[in-house]
Formats: C-alpha cells, structure tokens, sequence
C-alpha cells in the first residue's frame, strides 16, 4: 500500500465532512457566541469582547516584532555573497584553512565555518559536492503573455548559479490553447541556448481525478523532468526542484542559498526550502487596495521565516527530486498544491519532515488587471482561493484519526491546532473587533451597566495601542518598496503611506470575508474544484 496519503474522491467519509465542516462551524460559531453572551448578560458580552481584543493586542505586538526581526535577518543574508560561500564548499578542507581565525561578523559567518569543518571531515561522497548539484525550476503559465513571462526568464540568467546546471521546465496547459504554445514555444526559441538545460511540458486536460489547478501542472511537469534526469543520467539526489509561478523573479543569489543549505543539511531529503515571498514587482502600479494586501502578505512571510514551528509551503518553493519522485510529486486533487505539499510530506516521513526558512526572497506581482474593478475582483479570487487552505484540516484531521497514522501525537496535535486555529481566526476575528464593542450595549442599552456603555471606548483604546502594528508595517513597507519608476512622480510615495488607513476595512472585505466564503462552501460540501488563475497585467 502506498504511503501517500490522498484526498478522497467522490463523497467523503461521516469523519472527513465532520472536519470539513469544522473551520466553518468555529468561525460562525464565534460571531453568533458574542449574539448570545451580550444577549443574556451584558458582562459576559463585554469579557468576551475584551478578551478577544486583548488577544489581538497581544498578537499585533508580537507581529510588529518579529516583522521587523525578519527584515533585519533578510537584509543581513542579502549582504552575503553567497556564490562565494557556496563554492568554498567544494574544497571544504582549503576554504576552513583559508578562513578560520578571520574576523568577521558577516550573516551566519561562524556557522559557515562549521558546516566546512563538517563538510571537510565527512568521507568522500557523504556530501554532495556544489559542482554536482542542479536546479530544475518549473516556470507555469496558463494564459500568459509574453510581457509576463520574459521578465521572468531574464530573473533567471540574472541569479549567480551556473546555468550550465539549471534545467528549466516551462510547463503550460492545453486548455490554455494555440495562443499559449506559441508563448511557451517563443520562450524555447529565445532561451533554450541560453541555459544548460531547457524542456517544454504541455499538461494536458481532463486527466481522470485532477481538480483543474496548478497541482497537476506541476505534477505532470515533474514526471517529465524526471524521463529527462534519466535519460541524462542525474541523479535524483543532486537535483533540487524549484515551482515559480509565471511572474516571480528569484533574488539573484536564492539558487546558490537554497544549494548551499541543501549540502550542509544530512536530512536534505526530508527538508523543503521556503523563501521569502515578496509582493512587490509591480507595487507602484497596483492600486491601494492590492498593494495594502501584498505588503500584508509579504510581511506575513517575513514573520513566518521567523517562526520555523509554524512554517508551511507556500506559493514558490523547493523540494528534492529524489522525495519528489517517491511521493509522487504534489497533488492533483487539491487547489491550495503549495500548503497541501507540507501535510503530504510530513505524513509520508512518517512526522520527520521540516520546512526550512530561505532568507533569500523570490519576488512576486501584486494583484493587477486590466482595470481598478477587475484588478479588485481578481484579488478577491486570488485571496478566496488561499483561503481554501482550509481544506486542510479535513485532510490532518482523518489522518489524525485513521489507523494509517504513523506520526505521533505530540507532533501532529500542535500542528492541527495551529492550522485551525489560523483559519478561525483569520475568518472570525476582524469583525468581532471591528464591530463586537457595541453589541452588548445594543442589548442592553438602557441599562446602568458601565462595562457595556464604556465598552466601545475601550476597544478603541487598546486598539489604538496595538496600531503599533499598522506602524510598523508602514515604515516597512516603505523601505521594502522597489525604485520608483520614472513615470510616477515623488509624491506618490506620500500616497503609499496614506493608504495604510484602509488597512481595517481590507481585513473585513478581503481577508474575514474570502475566509468565510471558503469555509462556506467546505461547510456546504459545494467544493472548488478549479484553481482561478489570477489576472495578469503589465502597465507600461
């Protein structure tokens, strides 16, 4: 029997609809719960208030904190040359002769050293050597333009890594047409000379069980790279594989971090290499509103990087070939591939699989379309399709239950709490604060209760402590932003800050709201079982 545990197929078991249901039922459950305490006491409504706010202010403090520890420890790594620590691995032996006694205070300077008495220590052939590692990175695209896929292909020559050891994979749909093989075909033509390696991979549609998503894009992309691994003889272990959807650029030296810590780590077949996902390509085109939710995204992984326990697959992300094959590649079966991926590995080793944060960010778009209404409507999809993350409990939670568990307890309890604790929350908790402090007093208005009358008041007050938050993320959000391009004048910059005030009302039309309409449809068993690609636009 395989250890790959899948999503089911068809009509779900009693079990696996209870915990689908379960995200859906907590965060109703949390809205209706302050309805009935303000209804029956005003105290009770008012502690219940006050609690969650507290909650809040003490999350929004730690938030600020580690978002700032993020940044820092980003641009302390950004000031590495890591193409040069990755090739003192080679001769692991000369380069810590060479070094030690140096002084430096450079990013992970002392570790580095380490990792080279390690490495210089080891047998021959217990690690494998920089010049035998190989990236394969699989670029999709459904119904891209040119003007979105080239930059994309000019990030990658501009990475420091040997390109005579990059394999690159465009993996496009049928369903995307003639007008998109002509592009994946035209990116053959202009760069297939230009790197060691370079395959066109054509999904092809109505595969029995595949939800229409990117899951089976990449799937499918990953079992062609591997007749090609094959046929050239690779090994599966030296070649690390790298997802990026058709508008992330890497950071010039993401390959050579993600190769460095692959080498130095002996459990780098049960590790993937998460890096920092920042939304800002294209942040002085998008409008206020999609800007205000990519600095919240990109700020978010910051914090993550920050929070190894926590740390998921998101969005682009890399995996050895070699545990890539045996599980199958990602699955098919789900919308939300990325974060699907951490619960597919961990269940197959058996718990001992770990996320390792990569400090090296790989930049993507803000949401941008066409116009202001499509561009919010496509946020809206974009956002309602993360959310759909939720799925994931369901899948945890009958694994959890089922005799197939080989993950202990200790292990996966914390995590499922964690899962569906962040779902919850991400759904119920903008409006409760936004709005919780006057139900009591709506209740009960004519009563002598001071807790209940001054209750707005107080909510506001500690809210106003914890915009401390907001703060920061404005000064940040500042400082992350791109060169201005020459079109835009200086005073847009002002604009840039400004628009943090609607940061309140983004949380509960966007995040609260794409949260319960996904919780919904889990709830209602009314699946999405097609992954809505996001709008693309470039603004000249």
């Amino acid at each position: 029997m395989s250890k790959v545990v899948e999503i089911p197929v068809g009509k779900r078991s009693p079990l696996y609809r209870f915990f689908e249901a379960l995200p859906g039922l907590l965060s109703y459950s949390m809205i209706i719960l302050l309805f009935v305490l303000s209804a029956l006491d005003p105290v009770l409504g008012s502690c219940y208030i006050l609690l969650i706010v507290i909650i809040n202010l003490v999350k929004a403090v730690g938030i600020a904190f580690r978002t700032v520890q993020g940044y820092k420890l980003m641009q302390c790594c950004l000031g590495v040359n890591w193409s040069k620590r990755l090739a003192e691995l080679e001769d692991a032996q000369g380069s810590y002769e060479k070094l030690v006694g140096t002084k430096k205070d450079a990013y992970d300077y002392v570790q580095h050293l380490r990792n080279l008495c390690m490495v210089a220590a080891a047998e021959e052939g217990y690690f494998p050597k920089p010049s035998e590692i190989y990236h394969a990175v699989i670029v999709t695209m459904y119904n891209e333009s040119l003007e979105v896929l080239v930059p994309t292909m000019e990030s990658l020559l501009r990475t420091t890594y040997p390109k005579d050891r990059m394999i690159v994979v465009v993996a496009y749909e049928e369903r995307g047409g003639i007008a998109g093989e002509e592009v994946a075909k035209t990116l053959e033509k202009n760069y297939k000379n230009r790197f060691g390696h370079f395959i066109l991979s054509k999904h092809p549609d109505n595969i029995a069980h595949e939800v229409i998503g990117k899951g089976g894009n990449i799937t499918y992309a990953g079992r062609v790279l591997k007749e090609y691994v094959n046929k050239k003889n690779i090994r599966y272990s030296n070649v690390i594989v790298t997802t990026l959807d058709c508008d992330n650029k890497p950071n010039k030296y993401y390959f050579d971090v993600v190769a460095y810590e692959y080498i130095v780590h002996e459990d780098r077949k049960r590790l993937s290499y998460q890096p920092v996902s920042l939304f800002t390509n294209n942040i002085w085109d998008a409008p206020a509103v999609t800007r205000v939710v990519a600095s919240t995204n990109s700020f978010w992984n910051l914090i993550c990087t920050m929070r190894p326990h926590t740390l998921r697959n998101f969005a682009s992300h890399s995996q050895s070939l070699d545990a890539l094959v045996e599980m199958d590649f990602w699955s098919t079966r789900t919308i939300v591939e990325d974060g699907h991926q951490y619960w597919r590995s961990l269940f197959y080793f058996d718990g001992d699989y770990e996320v390792l944060p990569i400090r090296a960010p790989i930049y993507q778009d803000a949401v941008l379309s066409d116009t202001l209404w499509r561009t919010l409507k496509a946020q809206w999809v974009q956002l309602r399709r993360w959310d759909y993350g939720a799925s994931d409990v369901a899948y945890v939670g009958s694994y959890m239950c089922s005799k197939r568990r080989t993950v202990k307890w200790s292990v996966i309890i914390p995590k499922f709490v964690r899962l569906l604790d962040g779902h919850v929350t991400l759904a119920a908790m903008a409006p409760i604060i936004a709005f919780g402090g006057w139900i009591p007093l709506i209740f009960h208005y004519d009563t002598r209760d001071l807790l209940s009358h001054n209750l707005p008041m107080v909510v506001s007050y500690i809210q106003t402590v914890a915009a401390i938050g907001l703060f920061v993320s404005l000064i940040l959000s500042l400082r992350m932003l791109p060169p201005r391009p020459a079109r835009y004048k200086k005073s847009k910059k002002i604009w840039m800050a400004v628009q943090w005030v609607i940061a309140p009302v983004i949380a509960i039309v966007y995040s609260s709201a794409c949260a319960f309409y996904s919780q919904t449809r889990l709830l209602l068993a009314l699946y999405m079982e097609k992954f809505d690609v996001t709008e693309k636009a470039v603004k000249k």
